[in-house]
Order: structure tokens, then sequence, then C-alpha cells
């Protein structure tokens, strides 16, 4: 397949990229680098059926032309980080909406199938745990801006889905569940790069809120798997999908486990969300996916626990200090 992958310099495309690289697809990644990064997509750079254009996927003219060439699209691009959501809300909402637009257009004027990256973040406060496809989503007020990321990507969802129901275009949803691995920025408020950046240089590990909030965290590898799989399953076309690791922890527990897992001296402290983000911040204290429809569709299953996740993660990190 020749793979064209929006947001491919950033740290999930990257991955990806490499890992259809390894067998003998083609890909062309298209990222304007506004959190993506040259160094994700360095080893790969100078393969033969790699190919880099720099651009917004809100450029509609160029996008046509690499979907023309594409033969099927992977839809990353987007405002990623609660830190970006709260500092650059226009910036989320923009290249949320626009950008799944002029792809998901230029997707169905050449009938190309597109795999559309949403997120967890559309379950809002919803306090049913774990998470299903279908279950209702309630969000917070919106003075909160956290929420219009939310809202952005439940957009992209609903026009995924329209696509699919009036023109019959192609289209697969994945929502994806905190993310992590090598090459991930804390820069955007990443967790647990932050964590470990921080453990290693012995400096304070901050826990926003009481630290109760959980979270369930997901080798990159394991979401390339599952990406790659439902790219190519008939049965996810005109679907929307849980991808992730189904195996909770709390911020604050996760916080002792990286000070314990680097060695490090660090001390773990609790600041509020005012103080982190400069105003208040509505939150959700679970987040939990159902991974019966993946396991269903592909025969998903997580191969990485966290340990052995957030040990790739502080080697990645020793090794680029």
């Amino acid at each position: 397949m020749n793979v064209l992958i929006t947001g491919g310099a950033g740290f999930i495309g990257s991955h990806l990229a490499e890992s259809l690289l390894a067998d003998d697809h083609a890909v062309t990644v298209a990222d304007d680098l506004s959190t993506g990064s040259l160094e994700n997509i360095a080893a790969i750079r100078d393969h033969e059926r790699f190919r880099f254009v720099r651009d917004s996927v809100r450029n509609s003219e160029t996008m046509a032309v690499l979907v023309d060439r594409c033969d099927v699209i992977v839809h990353l691009a987007a405002a990623v980080g609660v830190q970006l959501i709260v500092d650059q809300p226009v910036h989320t909402i923009e290249t949320n909406i626009h950008g799944s637009e002029v792809m998901l257009n230029l997707a169905n004027r050449f009938g190309r199938r597109i795999l559309v990256a949403s997120t967890s973040e559309v379950y809002g406060k919803n306090i049913k745990v774990p998470f299903a496809e279908d279950d209702d989503t309630t969000f917070g007020s919106t003075r909160f801006t956290r929420w219009s990321y939310a809202c952005s990507k439940m957009v992209d969802e609903f026009l995924a889905l329209a696509y699919h129901d009036q023109y019959g275009l192609e289209t697969i949803v994945v929502r994806l569940f905190n993310t992590v691995g090598p090459r991930q920025t804390g820069r955007y408020g990443m967790v647990v790069p932050r964590f470990v950046r921080r453990a290693l240089a012995g400096e304070p590990l901050d826990v926003y809120g009481t630290g109760a909030q959980s979270r369930c965290f997901c080798h990159v590898a394991d979401v390339v798997g599952a990406l790659r799989g439902l790219m190519e399953c008939p049965d996810a076309v005109g679907e929307v999908i849980n991808v992730g690791n189904d195996v909770p922890i709390s911020i604050a527990e996760l916080a002792r486990r990286v000070v314990e897992m680097t060695g490090s001296d660090s001390e773990v402290r609790q600041i509020s969300y005012e103080q982190a983000y400069g105003r208040e911040f509505d939150d959700m204290m679970r987040r939990q996916p159902d991974l019966g429809k993946i396991g269903g569709l592909i025969g998903y299953e997580p191969r990485h626990d966290l340990e052995r996740t957030l040990r790739d993660v502080i080697d990645y990190e020793r090794a680029t200090m």
C-alpha cells in the first residue's frame, strides 16, 4: 500500500510510519511540525519508500495531490496535549475540525479509505466504566477550555460517520486512550514523559489535583499494531473503536512508580489545577476503555504492561539526556 499519514512526524505517526516501511509499504507523511518534529522521522527520512511533505492538513490543494497518490489515509493530525489545549483553544478547534473537514472531503472525492483518530476525551465526565463505544457522553461547562478539544473531536467523529452514511465512504474512527512510549514529548502536558524527565533530573514530580484520578496507559507499539489491523479490517468500516490498555493506575501511584523505577530521590508533591494551568480546570476522575469491540474485530490484546511501557520510556529518556 501507499499510506498517507497526516501528523506523521508526531509521536504516534512516526512509529506507525516506521512499522509500515518495515513491511515494504510506501509512506507519505504530511505534517506542519507545529507539534511534530523532524527528529521523530530522522531514522526514515532517507528511506526509498518514504516521502515527507511539510504543510498543514488545512491546505486542501497540497492534500489533494497527496490523497490522489495514496491508497489509504491515516488522519492523525490534530492539536494534542492538555497544556496546548488550555493555552491555544482557537488553534485546537480550527485545527481539529477544519483539518478533518479537508481530509474527509478529499477522501470522498478520490474514494480512499480513511482512518480518523479521535480520543477518549469524547467520553467526557461519564462515570460509567469501562467506557464502551456506544455509551453516552457528558461534557462540562463551555467556560472550561479543555472540553473544546473533546467537542472538536466529537465533531470529527460525527463528520466521519456522516460521510460513511451519506456517501458510503470507508471511514474508521478510533478513540485513543493515553498512548505513551519513546519519543513522546512532555511539552504539551503529557504526564508520563513529564514525570520521567523530572525524576531523572531529580526534580519534584507535580501531581495535579488530588492524584486520585486514574488513567490506562498503552504502549505506542500496541497502538500501532491496532491501527494497522483496523486499517485492513473490512468490518471496522463505519465503526467507532476504542484503542488502548484497560489496566488503570492513579496519577499519584504513577508518580511513585516512576520515582521507584528511575531510582530517583525526587519529591512527589500535589499542586492545584489553578497552579498548574493558571485557571480553573475541569477533570475526569476515571478513563478506562472497554476493549471488547476491537478484540472481536482483530483479536487485539495489549502486549505491553505498564512496567514494560515505563521502562521503555525511562531507557529512551536516559539515552537522550
